[in-house]
């Protein structure tokens, strides 16, 4: 590797936007604190970039977890004509009964699992999912242990319902999994009463092998703690299917199991905000109860958009195809650059690099590749708060061409970097 730059620019405030500030002689009234949750800082790194592309500057878009496609075609064709024929109103709270028996169907086709579709809660993307099943299992004040680094919302939402995260650490050298040592720490030290782990992960894009996903959830069982499976980047591997903690789909053996999952990812869904949870039956009038009041039910055009996608397998898994082709150029072309060392991802559309041989503030270099590289990733620190400094993300969920040219600017600005020191 050539010789690192020693000039990266200082964090500018502009990507850490953590609380309101009020002018020091004005007196109002403030929000809550369990309000004053971080900024997700990925969002903030996308206003930076929307701001220089209306300034006229084309950027590469790899900080946002998203795919680049459309909705499969069923899908969309599904909504057009439900928004011709259909008054769109409420459904059921817990989601149309025909989407849900189509999802407990997928868990049959997909892991060969026998799951009851009343057991399916159809819920406004995955984020509400979260809020549901933390409502649903965690008592306010109650302990959850959340592997890091991960993803970020986790740890917010929790705050903002009056819970706490017990950070898991993990590493490169545990393929940035938790453990069942670490979990049992966790549970000694801190006395958790859950553990939520996504498989494969974001930022990572590693996963737990079956025999460390059945090692957890044993614990878990025998321990009397809930385990929150976030799948929702099931169906992007590479290599090998990721593997459902539904298990046998047992209902004593996964009574204390919720899955997570949604029709963002592989479904390329993000903007219609679908997803769904799957709840142990003692808790499916609980679930239902919390979204009637919270949500009333899932938005209608997008369950039917949803419903249809499944018929959309063809196109889903040639968009596959394109990340796992994105994902070998994107790990050959950083070889000589600062973005080099990262362990190469099993799933989902991310690389994790770690960049502390040369830089010690991922913050201000993610802005400083933005702004002069016209290349948008994310920070290290919005995922893990006291490490995630030596670490940015990569996302290659846009086309090849957008990987291709992304990496060519990164090349140069390498290049660059290295010839002024």
């Amino acid at each position: 590797m050539s010789k690192p730059p020693s000039h990266i620019m200082p964090s500018p405030n502009t990507l850490n936007k953590n609380s309101d500030v009020l002018p020091a002689d004005q007196e109002c009234m403030t929000a809550a604190s369990r309000a004053n949750v971080d900024s997700f800082i990925v969002m903030e790194v996308m206003n930076q970039a929307a701001k220089l592309e209306k300034a006229g500057h084309s950027i590469i878009h790899m900080e946002v977890g998203q795919p680049g496609t459309s909705a499969p075609q069923p899908a969309r064709k599904a909504a057009a004509e439900a928004l011709g024929q259909d008054p769109l109103g409420y459904t059921v709270a817990a989601g149309l009964p025909e989407l849900r028996q189509r999802i407990a169907q997928h868990y049959a086709n997909q892991y060969g699992v026998n799951v009851d579709a009343e057991r399916i809660i159809v819920t406004t993307g995955s984020s509400a999912g979260f809020v549901l099943t933390f409502l649903a299992v965690f008592e306010a004040g109650t302990k959850v242990g959340l592997p890091v680094p991960g993803y970020p919302c986790y740890r917010q939402i929790l705050k903002a319902l009056g819970q706490t995260e017990v950070p898991i650490r993990t590493d490169a050298a545990s393929r940035w999994m938790p453990t069942v040592e670490a979990i049992a720490q966790a549970k000694a030290e801190h006395d958790i009463a859950g553990v939520l782990i996504a498989s494969p992960a974001n930022p990572t894009g590693t996963m737990l092998s079956p025999e460390r996903l059945d090692d957890i959830c044993q614990y878990c069982r025998v321990n009397g703690l809930w385990f929150i499976s976030d799948e929702i980047y099931h169906g992007l591997t590479y290599g090998r299917d990721a593997v459902t903690a539904l298990g046998n789909s047992n209902t004593t053996a996964n009574e204390n199991v919720v899955i997570i999952n949604s029709f963002s990812k592989y479904f390329s869904m993000t903007g219609w905000r679908i997803g769904w949870v799957v709840v142990p039956t003692q808790l499916i009038g609980t679930f239902e109860r919390l979204q009637q009041n919270l949500y009333i039910s899932p938005p209608t055009i997008s369950q039917v958009a949803a419903l249809a996608a499944f018929d959309g397998t063809e196109e889903l898994e040639a968009n596959r195809s394109v990340y796992a082709h994105n994902r070998e150029i994107l790990l050959q072309g950083l070889k000589d650059t600062g973005f080099s060392k990262s362990v190469p991802a099993d799933g989902a559309f991310y690389l994790y690099c770690d960049v502390s041989d040369w830089c010690s503030d991922s913050l201000a270099l993610s802005t400083q590749v933005l702004h002069e590289a016209h290349v948008a990733i994310t920070p290290g620190i919005d995922f893990d708060k006291h490490e995630g400094h030596r670490y940015v993300r990569f996302s290659y969920a846009r086309s090849t061409a957008d990987i291709e040219k992304g990496i060519l600017r990164l090349q140069h600005w390498w290049a660059s970097q290295t010839a002024r020191t």
